[in-house]
Formats: structure tokens, C-alpha cells, sequence
């Protein structure tokens, strides 16, 4: 079994904790700790919904020019060659995806959906949805893989605020199938189109500041001493502020901003290399700190995850991807998408939490990710085959065919600069990992790759899209120069 360590956080001063920059794989997993006292009720995050409606066998209707489907006829399709739903009304939602029993199958063919705007009446056209999803997952063999509530599932997809929905799936045409070799598949069992609404933005909370003006984060610029190996189980303050499972997520970023903190703030170079973990003797090469908004500024509900944190040993390499959720989003709503996304991976397709380390916008914001720490080795799955000792970051967007922003680039050699260089690795060197399996390596082998990767690299897939892997040397190169190599 892969190094892992599963534990949750506590501590009986937020303002005296003290975290190791990368812990070690081979501590047990700890139990989730106890208030030493009720606290009061805190206020409610972000609450969201999610609705899971059974698709039906479908008549071979196609749309007509005005875009609308016609109605079904005589001749009805088989359940395994075509389903969906045809124009139903719904609550509202944002975000759209399909998930199905098996998470081990593949859905060979298509998956189309058309949204109503609410309160318009107006139908999108059709759009589809990637079909090819099972290389973003956990591991093969992990428990997070093996938990039994892992499904099969398309990546989601952004659709705005709409209230009623169209759906059309049919497997891949037999001839086809037949020209790739392959005899053709039926569509999975359990089919179900997931209709997820991301619920309102967090309230903004006022953030605690030093008399001279400057969060306690920012007020010096001490070197974090790595302490334990395993962080110690202990009671979280009363806070009229967190819940205790959002107290637990904040906690284990202590060392960077306040329990409760929205934002982690930017550093210096200088200030970030007091914080490498480096020999006595060595240079640390780090880049500046970029701000990160923590899963409190983007309004997790933290109710939703697993309550312990799985990390693995290191962090050798970043994997690239895209979201494929499309870019019919504004900057605004990027926190919408987030929790959107979030509430797809754990409660649709059965994770234990947020499938990425790292998320980046359009505007180059960078998000934290799944729980566990910014500075921590946290175990993702963003990478089938290649999770252990990696970090994925997710850009939000689809980069196959449109231009990923210059700003999306930037903040991901930002990200890698520093991320990267707390683990002593260089954004322009190689990096060799053995894979876990997956559609491109087999189980066991040693891989050759760059320590910045798309996830193309270590799967057979188009993620992160041609136009943004395509970015990826850009990105290395300014990676490496901000860590003054």
C-alpha cells in the first residue's frame, strides 16, 4: 500500500500551531478530534444541492433546425443505445454532468445536454459533455478508489444559473466501434444526469490584523520548523465563526494566515525561502509565495468531505489539467464553479473530496484546493496512475480548441515556483515516477517525465487540451526563473 497518512488536525491555539512543510507517509491514521467545549453555533457556509435524475430509454429523435428536439415516435431505443430525459423542468443549477454505476466502465458514445436560463424560457443549443473522465480519479488499489461509493461519470460542465434541463446520451455507433478494433460497448448501467447548484457566495468575514496594519500571517517572517512527525490530536477552539470540520480545514495553514482566513497573503522570495525545507549547505531555490484563496474564501462545505487529510510522502512533479467545465464563465463566478465542482466530485461521483490540489481561474487567481494544507503533501486525484508523491491544478476551462489567458499561465509558474521549490525540485528537470496503472503506462513502471507535466503525460487523453499543454514550456521556463535558477 502506497505511503499514506489520514488524520485530522486539532489544536488548542490556532495562533501557537506548528505544521510540518511535508509529512511523512508512514504516521496512522488519527480520529478526528473532540471540542473540549460546545461552541456556539456557526453561521452557514454555503449550503448548494444536488439533484440525481434517472435517465430513461429515449426515441431516436433529433433536433430539428429551430434547435428544439421533436417529440418521441414509435420507433423507442434500447436503454443501452440511447437515454436521457427530454426538456424537463428542475430546481435551479449551474453545473451539469452524468454519472453511472460502475466506476471501473467506460461510456462509449455520447452525452449532449441542453439548459433552460431561469426565469427566460430560452434553451441553449446542445452542448456535450467529455465522456472520457475515468483518468481523473484516485488510484487503483487506494482507499480512496476502493471506498464503494465511487461512480462512473462524465466531467461536468458549466451552464450558469438554469432551471430546467435536456438530456441525450447514445452509444457510439457499432461501425464506428468496429474501425477502432473494439467491439462495440453498451451504454453503463445507472445512468443519472446530476444537476448541481453551487448555493450562494460566502459572506465575507473580517480577518484579525496587527496593530501596525498586517494580518498575523504577514507581521514576520519566521522559518517554520518542522516538528512531529504525525500532527497531534488535541481540542479546537470554540469558534462563534467555523464549524469544527471548516476549523479543522483552516487549521493546518496556521502557519500562513488565521484560523478562519479567507486569503492566504503573497510573500517575498526572501520570505518564502525561509520557509524551504532545504540541507544546511543548500541554496534554496523557491519562488515568491503567490496568494492563494483558501477553500474558506471560496466557500467549501466542509461538511461534504471526508473529515481526515491523506497525504503522501513528497511532491516530485505538478500534472497540469483542465477542467473541461468550458469558459462560459466570469472571474466573479469562479468560486461558484469551484464549489460546483466540489460538490460533482464528492457527492455524484463518490471522492473524498475536491479531486485537485490546486485550482487557477481565467484571471489567474489561484484556489486551494483539496483539503489538507497548501504547504503539505496532500494525496489528490487528479492523475489516475500517477496521484502519490504529485500535485494536480486544475485551470477552470476548456483548452482544446480556445487559448488558455496569459493570466492562467502566469499563475501556474507562480504556483509551481513556489509549491515546486519547497520540495527542492526544478521546474525545468525530469522526474521519474512509477505508475499505479493507468490507460497509458502499466502498473509498476518507471516513468521519465517533466517535473511539470500535462496530464496527457501520464494518460491517454487530450487533458489539458492542445492549446494549454501547449503553454507548458512558457510556463516552465518563468517557473524556474522565479525560483532564481
Amino acid at each position: 500500500m502506497r505511503a499514506l497518512l489520514a488524520t485530522s488536525i486539532g489544536v488548542t491555539c490556532a495562533a501557537a500551531l506548528t505544521l510540518p512543510l511535508a509529512v511523512p507517509g508512514s504516521a496512522a491514521p488519527t480520529p478526528a478530534p473532540a471540542t473540549a467545549a460546545r461552541a456556539p453555533a456557526a453561521p452557514a457556509e454555503p449550503q448548494g444541492s444536488t439533484q440525481s435524475l434517472r435517465l430513461r430509454p429515449l426515441a431516436d429523435a433529433e433536433p430539428r433546425a429551430s434547435g428544439d428536439p421533436t417529440g418521441p415516435t414509435s420507433s423507442q431505443s434500447s436503454p443501452t443505445e440511447g437515454q436521457g430525459l427530454l426538456q424537463r423542468d428542475s430546481h435551479r443549477f449551474s453545473l451539469v454532468g452524468v454519472v453511472w454505476d460502475d466506476a471501473d466502465a467506460e461510456l462509449h458514445g455520447t452525452v449532449q445536454v441542453r439548459t433552460r436560463a431561469t426565469g427566460t424560457g430560452r434553451w441553449s443549443g446542445w452542448q456535450d459533455l467529455e465522456t472520457h473522465n475515468t483518468d481523473h480519479a484516485a488510484d487503483s488499489g487506494s482507499d480512496e478508489r476502493e471506498s464503494g461509493a465511487v461512480r462512473g461519470s462524465t466531467a461536468p460542465l458549466w451552464v450558469g444559473d438554469s432551471d430546467g434541463v435536456d438530456v441525450r446520451v447514445r452509444a457510439e455507433d457499432a461501425s464506428a466501434r468496429s474501425r477502432s478494433g473494439t467491439d462495440a460497448a453498451p451504454l453503463p448501467a445507472g445512468l443519472r444526469v446530476e444537476l448541481v447548484d453551487p448555493g450562494d457566495d460566502p459572506q465575507e468575514q473580517p480577518e484579525s490584523v496587527t496593530p501596525d496594519g498586517v494580518t498575523p500571517a504577514t507581521a514576520t517572517s519566521a522559518t517554520v520548523t518542522p516538528v512531529s512527525t504525525s500532527p497531534q490530536p488535541g481540542a479546537l477552539p470554540a469558534s462563534a465563526t467555523l464549524g469544527l470540520a471548516a476549523a479543522e480545514s483552516s487549521a493546518v495553514n496556521a502557519d500562513l494566515a488565521p484560523l478562519g482566513a479567507t486569503r492566504i497573503p503573497a510573500l517575498s522570495k526572501a520570505e518564502s525561502e525561509e520557509q524551504a525545507v532545504v540541507a544546511a549547505s543548500a541554496k534554496p531555490y523557491v519562488g515568491p509565495r503567490p496568494g492563494i484563496v483558501t477553500r474558506k474564501g471560496w466557500g467549501a462545505d466542509e461538511s461534504l468531505r471526508e473529515r481526515t487529510f491523506a497525504y503522501t510522502s513528497t511532491v516530485k512533479a505538478a500534472f497540469v489539467h483542465h477542467s473541461a467545465t468550458g469558459n462560459n464563465y466570469t472571474c466573479a463566478q469562479a468560486p461558484s464553479v469551484l464549489r460546483s465542482i466540489y460538490r460533482y466530485h464528492v457527492k455524484s461521483s463518490g471522492w473524498r473530496d475536491f479531486g485537485y490540489n490546486f485550482a487557477i481561474d481565467k484571471c489567474g487567481t489561484i484556489y486551494e484546493g483539496r483539503a489538507g494544507g497548501v504547504t503539505k503533501a496532500v494525496l489528490g486525484a487528479h492523475t489516475l496512475g500517477f496521484n502519490t508523491n504529485t500535485m494536480g491544478i486544475a485551470v477552470l476551462g476548456s483548452f482544446g480548441s480556445t487559448n488558455p489567458p496569459a493570466a492562467a499561465v502566469d499563475a501556474i509558474a507562480k504556483l509551481t515556483a513556489w509549491k515546486l521549490g519547497l520540495f527542492g525540485r526544478n521546474p525545468k528537470g525530469k522526474v521519474t515516477l512509477v505508475s499505479g496503472g493507468s490507460g497509458k503506462y502499466a502498473k509498476g513502471v518507471s516513468v521519465k517525465l517533466n517535473v511539470i507535466s500535462g496530464h496527457r503525460d501520464g494518460f491517454a487523453t487530450e487533458c489539458p487540451g492542445i492549446r494549454l499543454y501547449n503553454k507548458l514550456g512558457a510556463a516552465r521556463t518563468t517557473s524556474a526563473k522565479l525560483q532564481g535558477r
